[in-house]
């Protein structure tokens, strides 16, 4: 929310300037990604400017540069959501947060605003940063791992003792839901490559299968929970995985409801709900050392072409999370 005239200005607000930004003017490939300079925004109510170290990439911003957001947007804009950096200044109304803070977390409910050099978050989206990691692993953090946190205790509402499946478990999302999993001493099943193994087991899974060797209704029994991080057939086939009444927790696709009452399940898809509060929670294990992050890349904001590129298979893409690195 931009603050209006009348409104008083934000704590450690300064003249209008500069500042170099990725910018979106029409939805498309990513030749569309250009680097600029604008105005530094202002925040508003319930707002913080951030002076940004590090922006996350993640697959979702390749949906709403390219126009297939589940969300409404209007070019033109400044892609990205994953940012770790400092506060610099103060919209109204915000009581949580000092000058100087180091935070991380996500811009806003949009998911845009974070490849620039400085970025408007909602204070509600945001917390203090992990101390032990740095911006560029900090920045790479938020999104997927508050999406992993969500699947596991807010929809399905996993449990010690229980045994959860986790398909993608070597990406970003699903090796954050085999870490949290086994935190809480659930039993934790993952699909992966060969070649990914070794990782996951290090992550925690008590059993990783290589999918595309065996038939997983043959080699698995009943489950309490399905974490879907890949969707198309995977999402349909791990119906019959899962115990009557168990569930399956989807952040890719929507599964058709009839299907999973057909077998005595459920089926969710979601949108993931970053807070401060789960943020918080988070940085706690990580800084306890019970939570691990994987950055994949780091690259300069001039970059943001060639990382989406990345997430588009253009261009390899590496293991864990892209992270653009902001220069001051």
């Amino acid at each position: 929310m931009a603050s209006d005239d009348s409104a008083p200005p934000p704590i450690g607000a300064s003249a209008s300037c500069m500042m170099k930004a990725i910018r979106i003017h029409r939805f498309g490939p990513p030749k569309v990604v250009t680097l600029e300079e604008i105005s530094q925004p202002k925040p508003g109510e319930g707002e913080v400017l951030i002076r940004v170290k590090a922006a996350g990439v993640g697959p979702w911003d390749a949906w709403i540069r390219s126009g297939k957001s589940a969300l409404p947007q209007y070019p033109p804009f400044t892609p990205g959501s994953d940012i770790s950096g400092a506060v610099v200044a103060i919209g109204s109304g915000v009581a949580d947060f000092r000058l100087g803070d180091e935070v991380y977390g996500v811009t806003n409910a949009r998911f845009t605003g974070g490849y620039a050099e400085y970025a408007v978050a909602s204070a509600g989206m945001i917390a203090p940063k992990p101390r032990s990691l740095s911006h560029i692993e900090a920045a790479s953090v938020p999104v997927v791992a508050v999406t992993a946190w969500q699947m596991l205790f807010e929809h399905a509402r996993l449990s010690f003792g229980q045994t959860v499946l986790v398909h993608g478990s070597a990406g970003n999302v699903g090796a954050y839901a085999v870490q949290l999993a086994r935190h809480i001493g659930a039993r934790v099943i993952a699909t992966a490559t060969a070649d990914d193994a070794a990782y996951v087991r290090k992550l925690g899974a008590d059993e990783v299968i290589d999918f595309r060797s065996v038939r997983l209704e043959d080699v698995i029994e009943p489950v309490d929970a399905v974490i879907d991080t890949v969707g198309a057939e995977v999402q349909l086939k791990s119906l019959s995985l899962l115990r009557p009444g168990g569930i399956l927790v989807s952040s890719v696709s929507q599964l058709e409801p009839k299907e999973a009452q057909r077998r005595d399940v459920r089926a969710v898809f979601f949108l993931v709900d970053v807070s401060t509060s789960c943020l918080k929670r988070i940085a706690e294990m990580i800084d306890a050392g019970k939570l691990s992050a994987r950055v994949g890349a780091v690259m300069q904001l001039a970059d943001a072409r060639e990382a989406h590129e990345m997430l588009d298979g253009l261009q390899p893409r590496p293991r864990g999370k892209i992270v653009l690195k902001v220069d001051g």
